[in-house]
């Protein structure tokens, strides 16, 4: 099964989310099912994000967007993590500083683009300013509704002058599955730490993040920058949807390992050289 096919959200479209099944896991039962092709994409990122970075030519950005305990982080722990953290920067954007709000909302974001040869992710990113923003009234219609201009054009300028190339992942989850989740942070000493009053009041806005959500999809799905919704009830499930289509798109890139820059046979004879006179050195 081709996820990419399966979950992109085609230019020009508008999904509906209600209409899409957050618990869906294809042919896979159960974790241990999708064990052995999770096990085989991350291994295969690894690989890829090695080719990525010795060759230096391209980058990749990954965008994680979900409601709160959609799994953004476990995304990161157990798909992106795989990667090297030598060639990785995970950038989590919060609320924006005084110094922040003086600017304009793709200022605080543009530095944390990644260079060629890496790999950024954002937890959250530039599109909490056409949705918390949107949801909660922060700033009038006339100025959010201009920024998904702003948007596609930055991720055109990044894919065209930087080789950028750029996935959007919004992690799916169900209401019911988010209050479970809440409720596990709740008796699990070590999750208690992850929730707050917050998480709940959030829930009262579900339906206008969702109708913002299909909005965000329907105007910034790009061929060179593709939103794809993945159901992320199942998180073992997530992991293996990921972990595919950011495979399948670093391998469709082509990258081949550099020609070395210095005289390999002349390295070759100094170290030869190097060793004979360690030999004869132990010798005497």
């Amino acid at each position: 099964m081709d996820y990419r096919k399966l979950f992109v959200v085609r230019p020009g479209t508008k999904p509906k989310l209600d209409k899409i099944d957050p618990g869906y896991s294809g042919k896979h039962v159960t974790e241990n099912d999708a064990k052995a092709d999770t096990d085989t994409y991350c291994a295969k990122l690894n690989k890829l994000q090695y080719l990525l970075f010795s060759e230096a030519k391209h980058s990749l950005l990954i965008v994680l967007q979900a409601m709160d305990a959609g799994g953004k982080d476990g995304t990161v722990w157990h798909v992106l993590g795989t990667m090297n953290p030598a060639g990785t920067t995970v950038t989590a954007f919060k609320q924006p500083t005084t110094e922040e709000l003086e600017h304009d909302f793709l200022w605080r974001i543009h530095p944390h683009a990644p260079a060629r040869g890496m790999v950024a992710v954002f937890n959250r990113s530039h599109y909490e300013d056409v949705l918390v923003v949107r949801v909660h009234k922060l700033v009038p219609k006339q100025i959010w509704s201009r920024r998904y201009e702003f948007i596609n054009d930055f991720e055109k300028m990044l894919y065209r002058e930087n080789n950028t190339r750029i996935l959007k992942f919004f992690l799916h989850i169900s209401p019911e599955e988010q209050l479970e989740r809440f409720r596990q942070r709740l008796v699990d000493p070590r999750r208690n730490w992850k929730i707050s009053e917050d998480d709940y009041r959030e829930r009262e806005y579900w339906d206008a993040y969702m109708k913002a959500y299909e909005d965000v999809f329907a105007q910034t799905s790009s061929k060179h920058a593709p939103w794809y919704i993945i159901p992320a009830n199942h998180k073992w499930f997530r992991n293996l949807a990921v972990s595919q289509i950011v495979a399948a798109t670093l391998e469709e890139i082509g990258m081949k390992l550099p020609k070395p820059q210095v005289d390999l046979e002349m390295i070759r004879r100094k170290y030869h050289e190097a060793e004979e006179s360690a030999s004869e050195g132990k010798r005497r």
